[in-house]
């Protein structure tokens, strides 16, 4: 199984937590680009959203949350999932189909969960993440568990009405809960200049009393600055927060999208904002870390991500015959 710990606070407060963000996030840029290779070579079924382009928004969300706090995720949810602690053998696994995947390789790429590590599971229903964090939210307040639940979703989300009613519930009984939009500036084709009437999408929250912020989603440092305030806020009772991560996924929508609605010239201009130089940058105008050991940290990421996938290949597929057993639970009289 391929893991690392997890660290909580702001990614430049210490050479070890620069080197967790940087970790963290090359992480998910390694499987990702080792998924879309597996789905080439017909390893993988079904479909895939890469999250290519947006490392930095989960893994600065997640470093303001304590390792009990929750999160519900979504269809392009491998980063969360990372984020958040997941074992990386695990999780190819479950894409492949295979016994030892999180949910015994029956859920596949959209519908990964880890509650060990307080991710409630992605969901394939767009929006449909979001009042399973409010239930959650409203299960912490209720029983003083002192968590606070975070809903990963995308700007496409916001147009659903699970967005709206889970808001409002939000708002009116304060709870611990922080709206995370990721803004990918498309719901599948459609631009957020076509889906909304409004220029900017933090002011959805006004309607419902809800503080709001925009962000920098490509950079981890101010991702975490601003997760750090609303989970700070969260925890006092002072009710949720909307942060909208401004990002881009560099691939299309999913496996099958031609990304015709996308000229190569914007896609090239989002690829210059990378996050992953833009962290290491700021690392090394702090101090914290020399070029050489930069380096041998994305040479771990890749590395594990390698021995996830040789390990889940290896590793036995789900038996067919045991399909029902996670679905019906035989009761004796």
């Amino acid at each position: 199984m391929t893991t690392a710990p997890l660290l909580i606070g702001h990614p430049l407060a210490s050479k070890e937590h620069a080197r967790h963000a940087l970790l963290y996030m090359c992480r998910i840029r390694k499987f990702e680009e080792a998924v879309e290779d597996l789905f080439g070579r017909g390893m993988m079924h079904g479909t895939m959203h890469l999250s290519i382009g947006q490392e930095a928004s989960p893994t600065g969300m997640c470093m303001a949350l304590n390792l009990t706090d929750q999160i519900t995720s979504t269809h392009r949810g491998h980063g969360h999932c990372i984020a958040k602690g997941a074992d990386l053998t695990r999780m190819i696994a479950e894409l492949l189909g295979k016994e030892i995947g999180y949910c015994g390789g029956r859920g596949g790429s959209m519908h990964i969960a880890d509650v060990d590590t307080g991710n409630l599971g992605a969901n394939g229903v767009v929006g449909g993440g979001i009042p399973i964090a409010a239930g959650a939210a409203l299960a912490s307040k209720m029983m003083k568990s002192g968590k606070v639940v975070v809903s990963f979703f995308g700007d496409g989300a916001m147009n659903e009405g699970a967005f709206h009613e889970a808001a409002n519930l939000a708002a009116i009984w304060k709870l611990p809960m922080i709206l995370f939009c990721e803004n990918n500036k498309y719901g599948m084709s459609s631009s957020t200049e076509k889906a909304f009437a409004i220029d900017n999408l933090k002011d959805r929250a006004l309607g419902y009393g809800i503080p709001s912020v925009n962000v920098d989603g490509n950079d981890v440092v101010a991702v975490y600055e601003q997760a750090q305030i609303a989970a700070d806020r969260a925890r006092n009772g002072e009710g949720p927060t909307l942060i909208v991560a401004e990002t881009y996924r560099w691939k299309g929508h999913s496996r099958s999208d031609k990304n015709l609605y996308r000229t190569k010239e914007e896609i090239e201009e989002w690829r210059l904002l990378d996050p992953i130089p833009k962290f290491v940058e700021k690392i090394l105008e702090s101090k914290l870390m020399e070029q050489s050991e930069i380096d041998a940290i994305q040479a771990e990421a890749q590395d594990q991500v390698i021995a996830a996938v040789n390990e889940a290949v290896k590793a036995k597929s789900a038996e067919p015959s045991g399909l029902l057993a996670a679905v019906f639970k035989e009761i004796s009289a």
